[in-house]
């Protein structure tokens, strides 16, 4: 009886603290989120279809090579004026009928309309490709957006809680310091209007935060984010001294890498290999066809003469498998196609298909355009970045140093509540200054990365 009693306290020990353990919150790195975001988000499944639609497509081409095979089955009922086909006469009867045949057809020439529509499908797989590793990298910056946004809130509602302390703080300590008559009362009611604004800011910025899980939720596509939470893992460092490499070479080694000029690239032959099909058109067609048909009847068949008694002679027909063994027939033959005059449908596609080939060649350009001014763009701004996050470290340093200052005035007296204020707003707008410049230059410095070549992590699906 002790031993059960003490396997079931043991027991009861080991439950409380599983569940204790399993019911706190996990908290994501940056590298979890986006590989889960890869895994799961809606849009990178919904371009691997289409990657799966473009490999189809590659088989449908392929199958064009191959013949055409079809057989058909036909069982019929013919009541009323038939031509009987024992005596070729028309008669009035009723007949059933089974017919068996087989088809077969194969392009014998199409110029090399078919080569080329099968390399085009392949260009397609690689543009669709191309497209999601492009979803891939466009999610990896979404996710690491809504992350940092995350982190910012984080902070900001840390440094909200940590102003409303130290404001209650002052609020006990001006009560004692107005009980004794060494401030006036009106200190007092500045400072409880203080706490109240203190606590409103906490629960905007509570919401903020709330809605930046959220997001970041939604394109992991988490259902529940309430318990959902995150680590700060980043570091405002440049680690890998993109800084110190010079904007041309970022932007050359972006023209090799980027998957938008891949894309464009692609693009661009696939419109070439359409103008190509469009005028194989042109070009006549031979196709070989072959067929086997046979047939049976089951019903007697009127021979057209009389009896004795004026009755109708019927005689039986063969077995069926006779009748299939005896009525089958074989077609076959070539068929030569040749293009004339068709209402200039295949003159207009190809006219339509060499708009769309110039319309890809400006698309490229016009990418490569893009590229360059997004290249230098976002080096400047990952300069200016880090430019504004030095200065409000420094800001930060003398708005410490000046609160400091006012706080030792303050508490002997030589500085109202006001001034007092007013240097302590100052400090909680450096302190958020501060960590949004942080994070504005780590996501700055990940984009510059991302031209260059390095991404959030390695992608896991090409």
């Amino acid at each position: 009886m002790k031993i059960n009693k003490y396997n079931t306290l043991v027991f009861a020990i080991l439950l409380v603290f599983g569940l204790s353990g399993y019911s706190q919150t996990k908290q994501w790195t940056l590298e979890e989120c986006v590989r889960y975001a890869l895994d799961n988000n809606i849009s990178i499944k919904l371009t691997e279809l289409d990657v799966k639609n473009a490999a189809i497509d590659k088989k449908d081409a392929f199958g064009s090579y191959l013949p055409s095979v079809n057989g058909n089955v036909n069982h019929s009922w013919n009541i009323g004026r038939n031509v009987n086909p024992i005596t070729n006469v028309a008669s009035t009867e009723t007949s059933e009928f089974t017919r068996l045949g087989l088809s077969s057809s194969i392009d014998i020439y199409k110029g090399l309309q078919n080569q080329n529509i099968y390399r085009r499908t392949k260009l397609s797989i690689l543009a669709s490709q191309y497209q999601l590793v492009k979803m891939q990298e466009d999610v990896s910056l979404n996710v690491a957006n809504a992350f940092l946004e995350i982190l910012f809130n984080k902070e900001n509602l840390k440094v909200k809680k940590e102003q409303l302390a130290i404001d209650e703080k002052r609020f006990t300590r001006s009560e004692e310091m107005v009980n004794a008559g060494t401030i006036p009362r009106g200190d007092l009611f500045d400072l409880k209007a203080t706490v109240a604004t203190d606590k409103q800011n906490i629960i905007i910025a509570e919401n903020s935060l709330l809605i930046s899980k959220l997001s970041l939720a939604q394109l992991l596509q988490l259902k529940d984010f309430t318990d959902f939470d995150v680590i700060d893992d980043t570091n405002v460092k440049d680690e890998n001294g993109i800084l110190l490499q010079n904007p041309v070479d970022i932007y050359n080694k972006a023209k090799e890498i980027r998957t938008d000029l891949k894309i464009a690239q692609t693009n661009l032959e696939i419109a070439e290999k359409n103008v190509v099909v469009a005028k194989e058109a042109f070009q006549p067609s031979l196709r070989g066809f072959y067929s086997f048909g046979t047939s049976a009847r089951y019903n007697d068949i009127p021979t057209g003469q009389l009896d004795g008694n004026g009755n109708q002679i019927y005689i039986s027909p063969d077995p069926v498998f006779n009748q299939f063994s005896d009525n089958k027939g074989h077609n076959f033959g070539l068929e030569l196609n040749i293009p004339i005059l068709n209402g200039f449908s295949v003159r207009n596609n190809v006219e339509r298909n060499k708009v769309n080939l110039e319309k890809s060649k400006i698309d490229l350009e016009q990418k490569s355009l893009d590229l360059q001014r997004n290249v230098y763009t976002a080096f400047t701004d990952a300069k200016g970045a880090l430019n504004a996050y030095e200065s409000s470290v420094i800001a930060l340093e003398a708005r410490q140093q000046s609160y400091n200052y006012a706080k030792e005035k303050y508490d002997v007296g030589l500085m109202n509540s006001f001034d007092f204020t007013q240097a302590q707003t100052l400090l909680t707008t450096a302190q958020s200054d501060i960590i949004r410049a942080k994070y504005d230059y780590i996501f700055k410095i990940k984009i510059l990365e991302f031209y260059f070549g390095i991404p959030i992590i390695p992608l896991i699906k090409n």
